[in-house]
C-alpha cells in the first residue's frame, strides 16, 4: 500500500501535514488549542494508535502526534539514523523547526525511551507519561539473536521481502495482537492490517529494531530527573510489567500505575484513562 492510499484511510487525516526537516519528510498531525503535548508511538506503530487519545486531549490541549522515521507516513531520509540517539536528535530538530513549546510528552513502548532521551538532552522538568515503556534490552540469548536477526533482515532484500510478505498475511495482525495481551476494536485491527501492507513502514520498523540499543539509557536512568508516570497494563505480554517497575525503582522521580485486565496497547483499549493520566501529570 502506498503512502497516498494509506493517508486517505487514516484517522484524523484532515489534520495531517508533511514537514521536510532533514533528513526526513515527517508526517505530523495537530489538533486542539492549549498547552502542547507531544505523542510518540512505539516501534511498528504510527499516529493511528493515538486516534482516540488525540480526540480526547484536543478538547483542552494542543496535541501533536508524529510518525517516527520510516514509520507510517514519515518518509525515511537516511537508513542510518534509526538508532535511539540519532532519532532523538532528529525529533528535536523537528520540534525546533516547528517551534513547538512542548509541555508534556506522552509515549508508548519504545517511544518512552525516545521521550526520555529528548527530555534528558533538553535539561527540563517537562513530564513524561509512558504507556508500557520499553526501557530495557531483551535478556539472555534473545538479546543477542533478536537484534542480529533484525540487522540481517534489514540488510538483505530477499529476507526483508519474505518478512514483509508474511506480515501482510490476512491472519498475521490477529496473531500479532495476541502477543500484546490487548483486545482492540475491529477498526484498530483493520488499521494495523493496512499499516503492515506498507513496505516502507515494515522497512522502517526493521531498521529501527536493527539499530535500537538501550544499554546507555539503562545506565543513565538513575540520573534522569524528569517527572515520569508509567502506565502499565498488567496483561502486557510484550513488555514485562516487572521490568517497568524495576526501571522505575532506579529513577529518582518515577511512579508506576498498574491497571488490571489491559495489555501492551493500553492507550487503545482505554484512551480516556490515558488522557486523564496525562492531565494529572500536567497538574502536578
Amino acid at each position: 500500500m502506498d503512502s497516498e492510499s494509506l493517508l486517505t484511510a487514516w484517522p484524523h487525516s484532515e489534520h495531517s501535514r508533511f514537514v521536510d526537516v532533514r533528513p526526513h519528510r515527517w508526517h505530523v498531525q495537530e489538533m486542539g488549542k492549549g498547552d502542547t503535548v507531544l505523542l510518540l508511538h512505539g516501534a511498528s506503530g504510527s499516529t493511528h494508535s493515538w486516534r482516540d487519545v488525540m480526540s480526547n486531549l484536543a478538547q483542552d490541549h494542543h496535541v501533536v502526534a508524529i510518525d517516527l522515521p520510516g514509520h507510517g507516513l514519515t518518509r525515511l531520509g537516511s537508513r542510518h539514523r534509526s538508532s535511539l540517539p540519532l532519532m532523538a536528535q532528529d525529533v528535536q530538530s523537528l520540534i525546533d523547526h516547528e517551534g513547538w513549546d512542548v509541555k508534556a510528552i506522552l509515549a508508548h513502548s519504545a517511544g518512552a525511551a525516545l521521550g526520555l532521551r529528548i527530555l534528558q538532552a533538553s535539561n527540563t522538568e517537562i513530564p513524561l507519561v509512558a504507556v508500557n515503556p520499553a526501557l530495557t534490552p531483551f535478556k539472555g540469548l534473545a538479546g543477542v539473536l533478536f537484534p542480529m536477526a533484525a540487522r540481517v533482515v534489514a540488510l538483505s532484500p530477499v529476507m526483508a521481502k519474505m518478512i514483509k510478505r508474511r506480515m501482510a498475511g490476512p491472519g498475521q495482525v490477529v496473531s500479532l495482537m495476541e502477543t500484546t495481551g490487548s483486545k482492540i476494536s475491529p477498526e484498530g485491527l483493520n488499521l494495523y492490517a493496512k499499516l503492515f501492507r506498507s513496505e516502507a513502514h515494515l522497512d522502517g520498523t526493521l531498521l529501527m529494531m536493527a539499530q535500537w540499543k538501550l544499554d546507555g539509557l539503562v545506565a543513565d536512568l538513575p540520573k534522569i530527573t524528569v517527572p515520569c508516570t508509567f502506565l502499565v497494563g498488567e496483561n502486557d505480554k510484550a513488555v514485562s510489567p516487572a521490568s517497568v517497575r524495576k526501571s522505575a525503582e532506579t529513577m529518582p522521580n518515577a511512579e508506576v500505575l498498574c491497571f488490571e485486565g489491559y495489555g501492551h496497547l493500553l492507550h487503545e483499549e482505554v484512551p480516556g484513562l490515558v488522557a486523564d493520566q496525562l492531565r494529572a501529570a500536567l497538574r502536578k
